[in-house]
């Protein structure tokens, strides 16, 4: 099978050469420094290779005496079906001969684990709008040979992955996968619903939906590589010589950092909507446990690299319990809740948090302090409110930011220089989103702002959300909301304009106040590649669950209805 893109491989194979591999002569020998080549000389070389038959001759420097030497030719056969960026990058030592002939070949690289290399990760991905969550293994091959029922009987495939898994599964069906080049994958899958695509774990990003296959996913910590069906290994077969060693040692160092799923270079970061331990959220927590509310959820969140909160209420010392009114105070004992959910960050933007005044507004920071918990959007002064919350982990930059965009004193009376939330000052904000930018830090902004008992939100909150994107922020999320609304992708940014309550007791308060979201956010190598939804529900004032399949595919079709998917 005659791949085009095999002599781009191969061009570039050769043009990159070769590899620098230590001395291995006899101690004591002499060695000849070689001069360097010139640029003409190398196209000169370039110029004479074979159709069928590529000879690399190369003078060489000492340090690229091969690690073993070569006593007679060995012939290297490429899979034509690997992907490009894996095979352009190939280095190959001296004396190997690179063939396209498999007939004459002594060393094979090519799709296997005789004698592995490295595994390459691809993801069953979908529309972000995709209500399916998982599949079997069963199903999707079935859905390849064009025998299935499922959702996701048709592909969109780049040619090169294709001819990859038509190797690996043989010929999928009739007009099952449709061909198009890999920079239109995305677009013509949004257009084209349902349909799925098989990717590079390296490709992805938060417009594509990974599904789980036989309930394992890439995006989660607990991967099972040796179970996981669209793990495919790497490896050299053939003659067990010196040029094999060599090889392989090249390989080492260049296919696992661009085809492999590195478990060191992984963020998860879980972000929720409204925290407000008050009325009967608090008078089931005295009675179930101050810890009762996280029992489903507390898991999933403790698990997160960074989980977010926000609470809307100062803390009181002798706060007492009330059912009506709107001046809100918890015990400083619930603090036994933000920890059971593993709280990493507080945000402060809320309405409530000036309840009561600006000595409850210190000693819920010294709070705080005392925990060792950041918090954002609020603080003693205005310039600590504003102030970014950073992480570095796993070699990506986090910071958080926000504030309350209802433009109202009350709300933020850090507009006037007093303890509390901070206003939405966007003058300030361009400047510090792309300063945080430019350093390298993914931005994460949250707002207070107006609520809406919909699931779509008021223009005027939007029209914010999209201001703040502009000015760079990567994942703009409400907190302000006591129901979910819709979803957008704007830019380069996921806009998620409210997830709901999280420890709020507005159970039956209005029609969809008892059903929420939480999102995890995955963020890869300095990049966010995906948006996970939770789905939850309270059947109580105090305890969010995770919802029937159900009644999440009727919540998933609500939010994405009213985000115009």
């Amino acid at each position: 099978m005659e791949n085009p893109l095999r002599k781009l491989s191969f061009t570039l194979l050769v043009l990159i050469i070769l590899v620098t591999l230590s001395a291995c002569g006899t101690s004591g020998e002499e060695q000849t420094e070689v001069p360097s080549r010139t640029t003409n000389q190398q196209n000169e070389e370039v110029g004479s290779l074979q159709t069928e038959t590529q000879e690399i001759q190369t003078p060489i420097s000492p340090t690229d005496t091969p690690t073993v030497p070569v006593s007679e030719e060995v012939k290297l056969w490429i899979a034509p079906y690997l992907p490009n960026d894996l095979t352009q990058g190939l280095v190959v030592p001296l004396d190997l001969i690179v063939t396209e002939d498999y007939s004459e070949a002594d060393v094979f690289l090519d799709i296997g684990d005789e004698d592995g290399l490295t595994t390459m990760i691809f993801a069953l991905a979908a529309p972000f709008p995709t209500i399916t969550d998982q599949v079997s293994f069963e199903e999707l091959q079935e859905s390849w040979s064009g025998s299935g029922d499922s959702e996701g009987t048709s592909f969109v495939m780049s040619s090169e992955n294709l001819d990859l898994f038509t190797q690996l599964w043989g010929p999928p069906g009739d007009q099952v996968v449709t061909v198009v080049p890999e920079s239109e994958l995305l677009s013509y899958a949004w257009d084209n619903p349902p349909i799925w695509t098989i990717i590079p774990f390296d490709d992805l990003n938060p417009e594509w939906k990974v599904l789980e296959i036989d309930g394992i996913s890439p995006l989660w910590k607990n991967f099972s590589l040796e179970n996981y069906k669209l793990s495919v290994p790497v490896s050299f077969s053939g003659v067990d010589t010196g040029p094999e060693e060599a090889v392989r040692a090249a390989f080492d160092s260049i296919l696992i950092p661009t085809m492999y799923r590195d478990p060191s270079k992984f963020t998860t970061i879980v972000i929720t909507g409204v925290t407000a331990m008050v009325r009967t959220t608090a008078r089931e927590m005295e009675a179930k446990g101050l810890t009762y509310p996280a029992e489903d959820v507390g898991e999933m969140m403790r698990e997160a690299d960074i989980a977010h909160i926000s609470n809307e209420i100062p803390f009181v010392e002798n706060c007492q319990i009330v059912d009506s009114g709107m001046r809100f105070c918890s015990d400083p004992k619930y603090m036994a809740l933000l920890e059971a959910v593993g709280t990493d960050v507080v945000e402060l933007t809320g309405d409530h948090f000036n309840d009561w005044g600006p000595e409850a507004v210190l000693y819920t920071l010294e709070i705080y302090a005392e925990y060792g918990l950041p918090y954002y959007g609020g603080g003693a002064t205005p310039e600590e409110g504003r102030q970014a919350i950073t992480f570095e982990h796993n070699g990506n930059k986090i910071a958080f930011i926000g504030c309350n965009g209802k433009g109202v004193a009350y709300y933020a009376p850090g507009s006037i220089g007093l303890p509390g939330a901070i206003d939405c000052q966007f003058d300030w904000l361009e400047g510090e989103i792309q300063r945080l930018s430019s350093q390298g830090y993914l931005v994460i902004f949250t707002f207070q702002h107006n609520e809406a008992y919909s699931f779509v939100p008021g223009q005027y909150l939007m029209s914010d959300f999209k201001q703040v994107a502009d000015f760079g922020a990567d994942i703009v999320s409400g907190s302000q909301a006591h129901q979910p609304h819709s979803i957008e992708f704007y830019g380069d940014s996921i806009l998620m304009y409210g997830l709901g309550n999280l420890f709020f007791d507005q159970y039956k308060h209005f029609e969809n106040t008892d059903r929420a979201m939480i999102a995890r956010h995955v963020i890869y190598d300095g990049r966010h590649i995906s948006t996970e939804l939770f789905t939850i529900y309270f059947s109580d004032y105090s305890r969010p669950r995770y919802m029937s399949a159900e009644d999440r595919i009727q919540l998933l079709i609500d939010v994405f209805t009213a985000g115009g998917w």
